[in-house]
């Protein structure tokens, strides 16, 4: 009788321990889930690395003060009155990289680097060739830009909640200039028209390469905002105005210096180290 109760007992036991461990929460890693992320960082970042890609409006030169076109010597001006180029064709695609180090809790010391092309099919406006044929080229603009700038948060990074941890902000607009040196090629390939050859058949058409580059001082100014994405991933939006001009060389004798000004608006992503 003793013994029956004895199991009876155990039994009783067994199934109580059994329904505790059965209503325990299991630990997540031996689920094979991550638990949570805490969303602070171990200190204040040290810097941040950003991707951008922009859109790179170029203001093309300036108009020619003079009203006689022939007297005018931009390089914009010349092609946008002999070839089937407008202004707003040099508008184009860049992408960029900057690495920025903290300097205080809200200035920034950024180098970056930015690389942009544009590439136009054009023809003659007023002239075909003997088979009454476009006479075509393509005019192509290429500008690497590396830049040095000081860029300032215009509210808190984030916020220290203990000696270690620090809590990154949702939102940080910024304002920022700086300058560095870019390098610039303008290219012309293809079919030309030599105003000063006058043949019996019309004006001489020939074939060639005309190429003009260097390096220039450049200078800008910036304004942006970070949003936070997730953790120390934010995504980035700017807008810059860069200002520099290069000269074209011997094959472009006659010219101006080619204006590279333009204004460019930029979105991308800056990732917190």
């Amino acid at each position: 009788m003793r013994d029956s109760r004895l199991r009876r007992s155990g039994s009783a036991i067994a199934l109580v321990t059994l329904a505790v461990l059965a209503g325990t929460p299991r630990d997540t890693a031996a689920q094979g889930q991550t638990p949570p992320r805490p969303d602070f960082l171990f200190g204040r970042p040290a810097g941040s690395i950003a991707f951008r890609a922009s859109w790179v409006i170029a203001r093309g030169g300036e108009e020619c003060p003079d009203a006689n076109p022939l007297r005018c010597h931009d390089v914009y001006r010349f092609v946008e009155r002999e070839l089937t180029i407008d202004r707003g064709d040099f508008n184009t695609a860049a992408f960029a990289t900057d690495v920025g180090f903290a300097l205080s809790s809200r200035a920034d010391a950024v180098v970056g680097v930015d690389f942009s092309r544009a590439s136009i099919a054009s023809e003659y406006r007023d002239f075909v060739d003997n088979n009454r044929l476009p006479i075509e080229q393509t005019t192509s603009l290429k500008e690497l830009n590396l830049t040095g700038s000081i860029r300032f948060a215009l509210t808190p990074r984030g916020r220290e909640v203990s000696r270690l941890a620090w809590v990154p902000g949702a939102v940080v607009p910024y304002v920022g200039g700086g300058g560095g040196m870019m390098w610039y090629e303008f290219r012309q390939v293809g079919d030309f028209v030599d105003a000063l050859d006058v043949r019996p058949t019309g004006l001489a058409i020939f074939s060639d390469t005309f190429e003009g580059q260097g390096w220039t001082p450049s200078a800008h100014v910036l304004a942006g905002v970070d949003v936070k994405l997730y953790h120390r991933w934010y995504l980035t939006m700017d807008g810059r105005y860069v200002w520099a001009a290069g000269e074209l060389g011997r094959e472009f004798e006659n010219f101006d210096p080619i204006d590279l000004t333009g204004i460019r608006f930029g979105v991308g992503i800056n990732v917190l180290f």
